[in-house]
């Protein structure tokens, strides 16, 4: 249920039920990119970032991009242009300009489009070159096509039958010199012209206004109307997607075969863990929930967003792009922690800064993501789902922390070094602060030398004492992510306290934490007709159940938040179901929510209520194809 920018299938249909919702997809996989278009779209956002990070804007633009279909500098597509184009753009990023870099870089990139076009038209004796040219200079136009397309739609519309056209008129030679079409020249020459002009006029004007901000927007249509906003976008290389495999969930209520559906308050809070309509702009917009970076109370160690990760999962949540109003101006991504057992691991915070649980919430949703203030009812059901966490279970580990006759002997004799006091450590043991029959934590802040101060003599190195309990599936390690395996950290304490333990204590060391952090059953698993859209038609119509605690109470704002989140998630999701002939029952019944939101608008709760009941019967009577 975790919804996606990078695959838009389905989307107009879920846009249209939920009246405006936010634009959210089932996973895919990003189309590879042009090295030179990659590079373009990475510098203009990672400009638009503040502080802006110049040594990124270098590095998208000298080496080779992560995202891109060839492993080949831009810089080398660039120096091909002439005109010095590959010069300007090196000057504007060693004098830390953005503005000349979006002159440069933009200029650049439309004329390696439009050289890349020219190229085509000189191969149309060769159809089969000219057809891959212009192909290729498709992928650079992917630098501006989407900008253009909310900007300046009619145009758009001309460009793409434009393309269209030429790609139609390139001709073919057929298999064999059988069956060999000749290119139209006319019709080619026509498209090649309009698309041509356009990128001159607007992406190679002689003057560019100033801009705040670097999206490549049409400059005819900055200069009539200033800058327009357009959908909120990332770079090449972003990835939002939810790990696979699946982390499995664990809620204390289910392991007690306690119904969410009777517990309605979890519901709405489970409901809004996963919708991104309490999030302001840009999260909104690009369809991030909180369950985008913990897959199912888990970490997804896939999330990752260039200029605000440093690694893959990652992020840095007090920087300009998710809420300029919370912008520490410093890069401060962090590794993301998992919440599983999220009851027993107060403080909240890498640093532990916030006591409570619903102070961290409200932080998260108002300051981190610029949402709105969320309502008393919302904070109480967040809490009280997110409560519900529990540690996946694991069958070495008794209750008080100890050790069962599961584990191994390596595991044994590391669980007496994990307690051995040592001097280096002022006497304490690694169970000083990972206590085992307190869930493997101490529930305060320690600096042990992992981070470096932010200035002389500041104290700001202490973190939140994490459990161990699965960490052997949350890996990299340490605030920041700057260890890769649990033996690293094993062997990062022996260096940084000099413990002088002996290669085969590190393995014992390194045998235990894998122990206590390992699990029984740590992903989800599918398969038969218990597949992915399986497990989300159950959670969402189980957040739709809610509605029947909602509707006595006549609840407009809160009803209304939930038959948008589901409504939308219900026709996304429905893109990734194996039982395809199936889908346009999901769209009608996603289609009912969207009924319900209308009545409730026109305070029409009678309407609403007779949606409802069809909703329910037309749950029951599809429940059995909805995989």
């Amino acid at each position: 249920m975790r919804r996606r920018i990078l695959a838009w299938i389905g989307l107009a249909l879920a846009a249209a039920l939920a009246q405006g919702a936010p634009a959210r997809a089932d996973i895919g996989v990003e189309t590879p990119w042009h090295p030179a278009a990659a590079s373009y779209r990475s510098m203009m956002f990672l400009g638009d970032l503040k502080p802006v990070v110049w040594d990124q804007i270098s590095a998208a633009y000298e080496n080779p991009h992560p995202a891109a279909a060839i492993s080949r500098p831009a810089r080398n597509y660039f120096e091909s242009l002439k005109g010095g184009a590959a010069t300007a753009i090196g000057r504007a990023i060693t004098a830390k300009d953005r503005q000349a870099l979006y002159e440069a870089a933009t200029r650049a990139t439309s004329q390696l489009t439009r050289q890349t076009l020219a190229e085509a038209a000189d191969s149309l004796a060769s159809s089969g070159k000219a057809h891959q040219k212009v192909l290729e200079a498709q992928t650079l136009y992917r630098s501006f096509g989407e900008f253009i397309d909310q900007a300046d739609p009619e145009a758009s519309k001309r460009l793409g039958l434009a393309w269209l056209e030429l790609t139609s008129s390139v001709g073919s030679q057929g298999v064999l010199g059988s069956g060999a079409v000749a290119p139209e020249l006319e019709v080619f020459a026509a498209a090649r012209k309009a698309i041509e002009d356009y990128l001159a006029a607007n992406f190679e004007p002689e003057r560019f206004k100033a801009r705040e901000s670097l999206t490549p927007l049409p400059e005819s249509v900055v200069a009539a109307q200033s800058e327009v906003k357009v959908t909120p976008w990332l770079p090449p290389g972003s990835n939002l997607n939810d790990q696979d495999p699946l982390p499995k969930l664990v809620l204390n209520f289910e392991e007690r075969e306690i119904k969410e559906t009777d517990l309605p308050l979890v519901a709405y809070g489970d409901m809004l863990f996963d919708s991104p309509l309490i999030f302001g702009e840009p999260a909104r917009s690009l369809g991030l929930a909180c369950s985008s970076c913990h897959n199912r109370s888990d970490v997804n160690q896939t999330f990752f967003i260039p200029g605000i990760s440093h690694q893959k999962g990652a992020i840095d949540t007090r920087g300009s792009f998710f809420n300029p109003l919370f912008n520490d101006r410093r890069r401060g991504s962090l590794d993301i922690p998992s919440l599983r057992g999220l009851r027993f691991t107060a403080p909240y915070g890498r640093d532990g800064r916030f006591g409570s649980l619903r102070d961290f919430t409200r932080n998260v949703i108002v300051s981190e993501f610029a949402g709105n203030e969320p309502t008393p009812f919302m904070l109480d059901a967040m809490v009280a789902y997110l409560l519900e966490f529990d540690f996946l279970p694991n069958d070495k580990l008794d209750k008080r922390g100890g050790l069962t006759e599961k584990a191994s002997a390596s595991a044994v004799r590391g669980a007496k070094l994990f307690r051995k006091p040592f001097p280096q450590m002022d006497g304490k043991a690694c169970a000083t602060c990972h206590i085992p029959s307190a869930g493997f934590l101490d529930r305060q802040a320690h600096d042990i030398g992992s981070a470096r101060p932010s200035y002389e003599g500041g104290r700001d190195g202490a973190f939140d004492t994490p459990t161990l309990l699965g960490a052997k599936f949350t890996a990299p390690y340490f605030h920041d992510g700057s260890l890769p395996t649990l033996a690293s950290v094993v062997d990062w304490f022996n260096d940084r306290y000099k413990l002088k333990l002996r290669k085969s204590e590190l393995v014992d060391l390194t045998a235990y934490l894998e122990t206590i952090g390992d699990a029984n059953e740590p992903y989800q698993k599918f398969e038969g007709r218990k597949t992915k859209f399986r497990l989300d038609w159950e959670e969402l119509t189980t957040f739709a159940s809610t509605f029947e605690t909602l509707l006595p109470k006549r609840d407009a704002k809160h009803a209304d938040l939930m038959l948008e989140t589901v409504a939308t998630d219900l026709a996304a999701d429905a893109s990734g179901m194996a039982n395809a002939a199936a889908k346009p029952k999901v769209y009608e019944v996603a289609g009912l929510l969207s009924d319900m939101r209308k009545a409730i608008a026109a305070d029409d709760w009678a309407a609403a209520e007779k949606s409802w009941a069809r909703f329910k019967e037309f749950q029951a009577k599809y429940d059995e194809e909805m995989y």
